[in-house]
Formats: C-alpha cells, structure tokens, sequence
C-alpha cells in the first residue's frame, strides 16, 4: 500500500476502482429492482432518455471536464501549489451553458419526446431530467479539477454519494406509493437521477472549499481570475472534444431511436420492441460493463499521467504505461470473456428472470477484451493529443453499428445489432493500436 501512494495511477486507480465497483454493485440491485418493479417496457422506455442524457453531458461538461484535468495537471507539474483558473474559467463557460440547455429541455420537452425519441410517454421524464444538467456541470468541473491534481478520492467519493442518494430517492418514493396502494411511476427513476446529481454536486463544493482552505496563496488574485491565454487554451481543447462528442452522441441517439422502430419492421409489436430494447440497455448491457469499473478508473487517470510524461519528454514512460495497460486490460477482459460465456444463461433467468438477457449477455460477452481495452487505449490517445483520431475511430464504430442497426435488425432481429457491436469494437480497437503503432514508431 505504501509503494502504491507513491505513484498516483496506481493508487488512484485503486481508490476508483474499489469505489466504482461498490457502486456498480449497489447499481447492479438497483437496476434489478426497477426491472421488476417497472418491467422489461418501462425499462425500454427510461433507457430512450439516454440520447438526451448524454447530448446534455457533451454539450455543457464532457469536453471541458477533460481540458480542465489536462491543464490542472500540466500546471501542476510546472507549480506543485496549482491554481484555480483552469476550473474557474471552465465553471464560467459551462454553467451559462448548462442553464441554456436546462431551458431548451424543459420547455421543448413535448417536440423532443413525442417526435424526437418517438414516445410521448418521456415528455415529463424529460422536465426532471432537465433539472439535473447544470448540477452534473458544476460537479464534472470540479471532478476534471481534482483528477488533474491526481486527487481520485474525491470523485470517488461523489460517485458513490450521488449512487447511494439516487438509490434513496427511488426506493423512498416508490415505497411511498406501494404503500398508498398506488403503481410506481417510471418518473421516479428520473427524479432519482436528478436528486443524485445535486447531492454530489454539494459534496465536490464542500471538497473543493476543504481542499483550498488551508492553502490561502492558491486564493490570491493572480491564481483565481483566468487570463486570456487560459480561455484560449481551454477553449482551444474543450471545443473540438465538445464538437466531436455531440457529432457521436447524435450519431448515438439516432442509433437508440432507430433499435425500436427498426424492430418493428422485424415484426414485433410496439411492446415487445420496447421490451427487447429494455432487456437489452437496462439488464444485459450493464451487465457487460460491469467489470469496467477497473478499466473506466485506469482510463480516467491515465490522460493526466500520459498528458504529463509527454509534456516532459518522457516516451519511456508513456511506452512502459501503455504496454501495462494493454497487458492487463486484455487479461481482464479474457477472463470476463469465459465468465459471461459460462454464467450469462444463469445471471439473465436468476438475477433478472429473463432468458433474452441471459441470451444477450453470452453473445455480447465476445466484445470484453476489446471493450474494456479500447476505454483505456482512448485515454492513452487522448493524453498524447490525438483526439482528432479518436473522434474519427469513433465516428468509423458508430457507421458500422448504424450500418447493422438499418440492414440486420429488419432481417434477424437484435441479434443483428450484436454482431455489429462486436465487428465495431474489433475495427475500433485495430485503429487504436495502429495510432498507438504509428506513434512510438517514430518516437
């Protein structure tokens, strides 16, 4: 343990991981009590809120969570004390940005839901949502702060708050109601969500103020007020990540909305569509990342710690990183692959009491090796600053999956869509270890 605090990705890796997986368990019993409180539909229906979910995200908070962990943590390398003008000038652009779209969603929630995801049933699902937008900002800048300072502890800690506060909320609520003898509304699961979102949010607020107060020189006038360089910088970063992931998320969301309709030309019936694509999203999905709390955490940390050794100059270490990456996520995945083959028939029917999510689990458990290395090999890519590759991998996986989706799915039904994950996840990883190839090649 102390040879770990000594180098930061191994111990942070370590903080997130315990943290992730302990949240995923209690995720895991949450997502099995809503699909058996709500059902395999109502499971469909709360998945299609995804695509706004995650276009929200891009839009105000992804990219410039990232830009805010990689300057934080050039500056770190430079001035051991750090200050806080990457962070404020991130806050300063994202929360107008986040209260724009909190608008745009709660007062447009009647187009987008009856038109856009193709469901009038997510209009008031919509509203909540949109509340939690400029909660999640506010908490993803804070987060990108502290994982620059190599500081895992702290949205560790937020990450398992906001679950356990969200995971209160629904059972209160839809304990209330079975109480009172009425049905659980589906609503419940969004609000959960969005009071998730602010009690994290409070938490990195209150970590913040604890970990800035007993250093008063970092509060100074010169280290709080953001300069023209530093917008330009953030900006210069944070725009093209926020671009490129608003391009993937609406290639994303057209690909959730278009499963369900393209399984009606299949032949199911609007119910039994709905239903797959909940068994699908909502049970066998999560399921399959699971064990991505390991790779997720060493992703996280890696694009500081590689954005840092490259800035110095040090290929060695980027080298001796990257192959330690790669050999243990490929094991992990190995061993994942043989657990999901030989218990995905018994996890779909005992832990969800669905055969289809047994189904769904075995066949998609080919895509763990490549999955959970392609989390980590972004990151790497990222750090190095090729994100212009990554965003074009990306957009090469998601025409592939779209590809499947369009032709497969109205021929032999999700089992179309499966095979067009994996063939994805396989070309993506190939274009990764290529960059990656191409890269130490000429360094």
């Amino acid at each position: 343990m102390k040879q770990a605090k000594r180098h930061p990705l191994i111990f942070g890796t370590m903080i997130l991981t315990a943290t992730g997986l302990i949240t995923r368990v209690i995720g895991f019993f949450y997502r099995i009590y809503l699909s058996r409180l709500f059902g395999e539909e109502g499971m469909g229906i709360y998945q299609l809120l995804s695509p706004a979910l995650s276009l929200s995200f891009s839009l105000t908070a992804a990219g410039y969570q990232t830009a805010i962990s990689k300057y934080v943590a050039a500056d770190s390398a430079k001035r051991p004390s750090g200050n806080l003008k990457p962070l404020l000038a991130g806050i300063s652009i994202t929360l107008p940005l986040s209260l724009v779209t909190n608008a745009i969603l709660f007062f447009s929630s009647d187009p987008i839901g009856t038109f856009l995801l193709k469901d009038p049933r997510t209009v008031p699902m919509l509203r909540i949502l949109s509340f939690s937008v400029p909660f999640a900002t506010l908490h993803a800048c804070i987060n990108g702060y502290f994982y620059g300072k190599k500081k895992a502890s702290v949205p560790a800690l937020t990450q398992l708050l906001e679950q356990l506060a969200r995971v209160g909320c629904v059972f209160l609520v839809t304990g209330a109601d079975l109480a009172e003898g009425r049905t659980p509304s589906i609503n419940a699961a969004v609000l959960g969500l969005t009071v998730g979102e602010i009690f994290s949010m409070l938490i990195a607020l209150v970590c913040l103020y604890i970990h800035l107060y007993p250093g008063s020189s970092i509060l100074s006038v010169r280290n709080i007020f953001p300069s023209v360089p530093v917008y330009r910088d953030l900006l210069g970063m944070a725009l093209p990540l926020t671009a490129n992931r608003i391009v993937l998320n609406i290639l994303q969301s057209i690909e959730a909305v278009s499963i369900p309709q393209k399984l009606l030309l299949y032949g199911y019936d609007t119910t039994t569509a709905l239903s797959v694509y909940g068994v699908l999203t909502g049970m066998a999905m999560p399921m399959i990342f699971f064990p991505n709390a390991l790779t997720g955490s060493v992703a996280v940390l890696l694009l500081p710690t590689i954005s840092e050794n490259h800035a110095r100059g040090d290929r060695g270490a980027v080298l001796c990183d990257t192959l330690r990456t790669v050999k243990y996520c490929s094991l992990m995945g190995a061993c994942c692959l043989c657990g999901f083959l030989f218990l995905g028939d018994w996890m779909g029917t005992e832990l969800f009491h669905s055969e289809l999510a047994g189904h769904f689990i075995v066949t998609l458990g080919f895509i763990c090796p490549f999955l959970y290395l392609d989390t980590t090999l972004s990151s790497i890519l990222q750090g190095l600053g090729m994100a212009g590759r990554i965003f074009a991998s990306n957009v090469v996986c998601l025409l592939i999956r779209l590809l499947f989706v369009f032709f497969a799915i109205p021929v032999i039904g999700m089992q179309g869509y499966l095979w067009g994950i994996l063939v994805s996840q396989l070309v993506l990883a190939g274009i990764y270890f290529f960059c990656l190839y191409r890269f130490f090649r000429k360094n």
